[in-house]
């Protein structure tokens, strides 16, 4: 069974850190995804609004969530497809086994508000505006 806890561990392992989620950010999405689907293995992507639709193409970017196809043949001869949406739950279950990624630590001995700005700084700047 996906819980939110597991899904918002896949989705945070999944992300790089360059457009890393942070945790508040991966269990919103994560409880936004397990909302379609409930108890449901799959769910049919008609039901998706376009910004919903969004959120799962980026799980399936991510491998967590990927896309079936159905046909049926209509009475009048006519092919429809029915899209859906189900769990990656190989994926996920790997996703869940790394380790949750280390908070970034700040060092405000570093900040660019705590550099000192010299007078050779303003003189450049000087010489530019004129």
């Amino acid at each position: 069974m996906i819980t939110v806890d597991n899904l918002t561990l896949a989705i945070e392992n999944s992300i790089d850190d360059g457009n890393g989620l942070s945790q508040e950010e991966a269990c919103d999405l994560a409880q936004h995804v397990l909302n379609f689907f409930g108890y449901s293995e799959r769910i049919i992507d008609n039901v998706l609004e376009p910004e919903d639709r969004d959120a799962f193409y980026m799980m399936e970017d991510a491998g967590i969530l990927f896309t079936e196809r159905e046909e049926i043949t209509l009475y009048d001869g006519r092919e429809w497809r029915i899209h859906y949406w189900l769990f990656n739950r190989g994926r996920i279950n790997r996703l869940m086994e790394k380790k949750p990624r280390a908070a970034k630590v700040i060092d405000d001995s570093e900040s660019i508000y705590k550099t000192e700005v010299t007078d050779d700084m303003w003189a450049c700047r000087k010489k530019s505006d004129e």
